[in-house]
């Protein structure tokens, strides 16, 4: 009798991180998370100072970060499947009313009821596609929310379901830093609104997307311009055809990664500490300076290590490794690749033979694709489950909250930028859009 031949299929991956943090905390997997608080529900910790459980719970939060009230003890006590049919009812009586926008680092069960998931920028555009829609709701962090206010019309209500997610990194650099910052260059280069005899100002300012609408209206103002992950070397380019010099913030590392790409040496980008005097550097330095990078980082990708980089290595030799810019040069330098979380999810898509991927990004977004990609073995760097703090602070009750709010004919935790902070901050992400590679 001959042998028949069985063809397995990939076993199904449940992408859910807060099953896998649950399953974790109660015993039922083996495995580690960086804090048993992730498995308790967000409201547990709105009450709190801090950005609550996760990858930033060791960052100070601004005294003035906002809060989020109570949420009603209804949404707070219905499970995952009583919330899922509620959000479905009311976007269902909603109808084109409203767009759901999911970032990628968002939790499954969130994304789940997204009318579209991307990056911030890919969502910001998103919300352009629907200018009839009253609200727009957005599963992501307080900046984000803010640039689809600036992008969207004046009558278009822009809805952040839980005040509390901040972003720690966003908040490294805050308006007051910045202009305290730009008065002490000034003391250095002189007059900054006056081109030299070559046309070239002695700073550019370029803020990542993940800044405050303040930081993004305060580049607008000095002629300056907003940045993403993806279109960070474009931007640059931009930015050293008009000026001597970068002021990069708040991310050091996307800086100094894309500018190291771009053959700017290590020594003519020193760092800008806002608590020292000259940001700790010297005049000569700053007058070298080609790139001047902002003391901030994201928690997330900080947290990722050349020896997490080995281990993969050692473990899986075939293994393709591929981080995100936000990540240590250190870590950028050891792995095969690094782009944005839409080149991530790009570089798994396009992949025609089974692979095994090393993924230097938010676990959200590795645990989706993981489940989306069962062809391939796709894991996370880090071994530790450590969800972005803030992100995670988006729950389904409070979806459900806002969402049946709009039914009922009520906006609730609406996100505006005041006119005069819009106006360049619209600006800067007008230079932005117009800077094309």
């Amino acid at each position: 009798m001959s042998a028949t031949r069985v063809t397995l299929l990939p076993r199904p991956i449940d992408p859910s991180v807060d099953h896998e943090i649950q399953a974790i905390v109660s015993g039922e997997v083996v495995a580690e998370t960086c804090n048993t608080d992730l498995a308790a529900a967000p409201w547990t910790f709105d009450s709190r100072p801090g950005y609550g459980p996760g990858s930033s719970m060791g960052d100070v939060i601004p005294a003035g970060a906002p809060r989020q009230g109570q949420l009603p003890a209804e949404y707070r006590e219905a499970d995952e499947a009583d919330l899922a049919a509620r959000i479905v009812a009311a976007k269902r009586t909603l109808g084109e009313r409203v767009v759901v926008l999911g970032h990628f680092y968002q939790r499954e069960e969130v994304v789940t009821h997204a009318d579209y998931v991307g990056d911030s920028f890919q969502l910001a555009n998103a919300a352009l596609e629907h200018p009839d829609a009253e609200a727009i709701v957005f599963c992501g962090v307080h900046f984000m929310a803010e640039t689809a206010d600036l992008l969207s019309r004046p009558e278009q209500a822009v809805i952040l379901p839980n005040l509390a997610a901040g972003c720690s990194m966003a908040d490294m650099a805050d308006i007051d830093q910045v202009e305290e910052c730009w008065e002490q260059l000034a003391d250095v280069y002189g007059d900054m609104d006056t081109p030299d005899a070559e046309g070239l100002l002695p700073v550019i300012p370029v803020t990542y997307m993940n800044s405050s609408a303040a930081i993004k209206g305060f580049v607008g103002r000095h002629g300056g311009i907003v940045c993403t992950s993806s279109n960070a070397r474009t931007v640059l380019e931009w930015a050293f055809a008009r000026g001597r010099r970068v002021l990069f913030f708040p991310d050091q590392h996307l800086g100094r990664n894309t500018a190291k790409a771009m053959g700017v040496p290590l020594e003519r980008m020193p760092m800008w500490n806002p608590r020292k005097p000259l940001g700790g550097a010297t005049e000569a330095q700053l007058e070298d300076a080609r790139v001047i990078l902002w003391h901030g980082f994201c928690s997330v990708h900080r947290r990722f290590t050349v020896g997490q980089i080995t281990q993969a290595r050692a473990d899986h030799p075939d293994v393709r490794v591929i981080v995100h810019p936000e990540c240590p040069m250190e870590v950028v330098d050891a792995a095969d690749e690094a782009g944005s979380t839409d080149y991530i999810r790009k570089a798994i898509a396009a992949a025609t033979e089974p692979t095994t991927f090393a993924i230097g990004t938010e676990i959200n977004l590795v645990q989706r694709l993981a489940a989306q990609f069962p062809q391939h073995e796709i894991f996370c760097l880090d071994p530790v489950v450590c969800p972005c703090s803030t992100m995670y602070r988006i729950h389904p009750g409070y979806l459900a909250w806002v969402l049946e709010g709009l039914v009922a004919g009520e906006v609730r935790n609406r996100i505006t930028v005041p006119a005069d902070v819009a106006d360049p901050a619209r600006a800067a992400l007008e230079r932005m859009l117009a800077a094309k590679p």
